[in-house]
């Protein structure tokens, strides 16, 4: 047993992509260790099964490709819902950041980072297929570079809405959307053709499969999605309609225990009926912008948008306990920071709402937090060092991870970097807390000598750009 689980040392974890095929000498130890019947009954010798599931939960996931070649029976462990059953069970689940990425051919890919180990791992392709229902319908006639997230062009999908028409790229996924819930990843809509689809697809972690998954009511591209209740809701995003993509008011919910869909009310969008004129009315078109869950609650900012303009319309808030939507807070609404195109990025950590903003400058920004009792924003770190690429699409992501606060975005070289906000003391040590309160933020605000960036982790995917990004805690 011991040469088993000497396969969890740091030794037998490669630098790379962890491709266990290729890495000869960490074969050659499993092999030379183990002597392993495949008809044995046990999962080790002498041990029942449930003591050596419990050993084999305490060794990290970085190293489950690697065990799983001992025999079809660890094969079959490893990708088992008891194995990480018992892992939760222990407090023993890892939080792994998943990664979107789109290379110049428009080709999307995810990759896996285990910050123990600082390896990338690639997942399996997403399935280059939709629903056959839904692949020939459409109308011919839009051009959507981008897939949702904080890198779309949303200029360009107004452009179709006020009729503007190009040929469409028929890369399949363009304009779906990504959530993450009960630990696997989904990838929804988008567009087939010149067609908003309903399809859904899950990555499991645990199997390391795509799965397809009960369709969305709607059909729907540049949604958004956010986690409340341990249940997925969507809201918004653009369908197509009298010849041209028009913007959706619906929201739907998925419950990932029942498989299924729930319609969820409409947004009222009750500021964008405020506009003055009929005319302004007709050519200014409400879109949800971000959408975030904090205090239990979905917050979803709103704006009006015809190319060039854009009017932030302050947004609306669903309680699902009254299964309503309510006006949100003006300061909230008017003062939540916006990047390109009026996208909202933000996140919760330690039960605070943090958004990032770009300011006026190409090669910094910065985090304010949300004060609920004063409805204003606050600006707590002065400067995110984000890279100048000025022709990205996407050049910066914010997430949540380890209960710190996360920047991805690219370096000087222009590896794909992820940077951890840690607070430190006026002598420069870091501070004992293990997360970057807002409260900690305010007290040492600001200042380059208190917040320090640092990067946990930097991959060179080439010319790839960033598109998306989730957290699982497996």
């Amino acid at each position: 047993m011991g040469g088993v689980l000497s396969l969890a040392s740091p030794k037998c974890r490669t630098s790379d992509y962890n491709e266990v095929l290729n890495n000869g000498s960490c074969k050659r130890q499993m092999t030379s260790s183990i002597f392993y019947d495949e008809e044995s009954p046990r999962l080790i010798p002498f041990l029942p099964d449930e003591l050596s599931i419990q050993i084999l939960a305490r060794i990290p996931r970085c190293c489950y490709f690697n065990l799983s070649l001992v025999s079809r029976k660890w094969k079959e462990t490893f990708e088992s819902a008891e194995l990480f059953k018992v892992r939760k069970d222990f407090g023993l689940t890892e939080e792994w950041l998943y990664v979107l990425i789109k290379d110049r051919a428009d080709k999307l890919s995810w990759h896996a980072l285990d910050p123990l180990s600082r390896n990338w791992q690639r997942l399996p392709p997403m399935p280059n297929v939709v629903c056959a229902d839904e692949s020939k319908r459409g109308l011919s006639g839009f051009w959507l570079w981008n897939v949702v997230g904080p890198g779309i062009k949303i200029a360009e999908v107004i452009r179709s809405w006020l009729g503007q028409k190009d040929s469409l790229d028929q890369m399949p996924f363009v304009g779906c959307s990504i959530g993450a819930v009960d630990g696997c990843l989904y990838v929804l809509g988008g567009f087939s053709g010149a067609t908003t689809v309903r399809c859904v697809w899950q990555f499991d972690p645990i199997s390391n499969k795509w799965s397809k998954m009960a369709s969305m009511s709607t059909g729907r591209a540049y949604c958004k999605t956010s986690i409340l209740n341990n249940k997925l809701y969507v809201v918004g995003g653009v369908s197509q309609g009298q010849g041209r993509l028009t913007p959706l008011q619906s929201a739907e919910v998925f419950d990932p225990c029942k498989g299924t869909w729930s319609d969820v009310p409409s947004m009222p969008f009750s500021r964008a009926q405020l506009v003055p004129t009929a005319y302004l009315s007709d050519m200014l078109k409400p879109i949800a912008t971000g959408m975030t869950s904090y205090m239990g609650r979905l917050f979803v900012p709103q704006s009006l948008y015809s190319w060039p303009f854009i009017v932030d319309v302050g947004g609306e808030i669903y309680d699902p306990e009254t299964n309503s939507w309510a006006e949100m807070p003006t300061g909230m609404g008017e003062g939540w920071p916006a990047r390109q195109a009026g996208t909202k990025l933000s996140v919760v950590v330690d039960g605070e709402l943090y958004a990032f903003d770009p300011s006026t400058s190409a090669d910094s920004g910065k985090i304010k937090v949300y004060d609920h009792k004063e409805d204003t924003w606050k600006v707590v770190i002065g400067k995110v060092p984000v890279a100048d690429f000025t022709e990205s699409e996407s050049p910066f992501l914010l997430t949540g991870f380890h209960g710190k606060i996360h920047v991805l975005t690219k370096d000087a070289n222009q590896n794909i970097a992820v940077m951890q906000a840690d607070v430190q003391d006026v002598l420069g040590s870091p501070l004992n807390s293990t997360s970057v309160s807002a409260q900690s933020l305010l007290e040492h605000s600001d200042s380059s000598e208190t917040v320090v960036w640092k990067v946990i982790a930097s991959k060179d995917f080439g010319s790839a750009e960033l598109v998306s990004c989730q957290v699982l805690d497996v």
